[in-house]
């Protein structure tokens, strides 16, 4: 099963699209992650009609429309590993066992926020992933989003791509 990361589109205030390599793995994907701040329901949109399952929550910058269609943390089980998807979650110090201990029943949480790429194990077997921003780079070398694979019931191929500079 391949899944597509990505969050923190902040559209249209931080560009006028999503970058045409985000745009092009959505249907190689079965799933699609979106961690929040997306800022206009028309890449809600565009996301929900080209993915074959989305799987998305608001950030603090999406506004009532956005609110009123997505959840605050969505779950999903997928080829028997259990995922969470929040959009905050607080600062990098200590983010790890306090992830771990907020969602205990959880095997991969995806997040956003920070627009800060991460990749983390927490002790408990927790895996941590922030696709980052593919469209605000902030002060990152590169604007960002991730793509993995599920076999065998593990998460496998985790990679984060680097968008060109627009």
């Amino acid at each position: 099963m391949r899944l597509l990361l990505t969050s923190d589109t902040h559209l249209p205030k931080r560009a006028k699209r999503l970058p045409e390599p985000l745009l092009e793995e959505i249907p190689r994907a079965d799933v699609v992650f979106h961690a929040g701040d997306w800022v206009d329901t028309d890449t809600l949109d565009l996301l929900e009609s080209r993915s074959r399952r989305l799987i998305a929550v608001y950030g603090n910058n999406d506004g009532p429309g956005l609110r009123a269609r997505l959840p605050e943390t969505a779950y999903a089980e997928l080829e028997g590993l259990r995922f969470a998807v929040v959009h905050e979650t607080g600062p990098s110090r200590g983010r790890d066992a306090r992830c771990a201990a907020r969602f205990p029943d959880t095997d991969v949480l995806v997040f956003g926020h920070s627009h800060i790429p991460w990749d983390t194990t927490a002790p408990t077997g927790l895996r941590l992933l922030n696709p980052g921003s593919p469209t605000d780079r902030r002060r990152q070398p590169h604007c960002t989003y991730m793509t993995a694979l599920i076999s065998g019931g593990r998460l496998t191929e985790v990679d984060l791509h680097r968008l060109p500079p627009r």
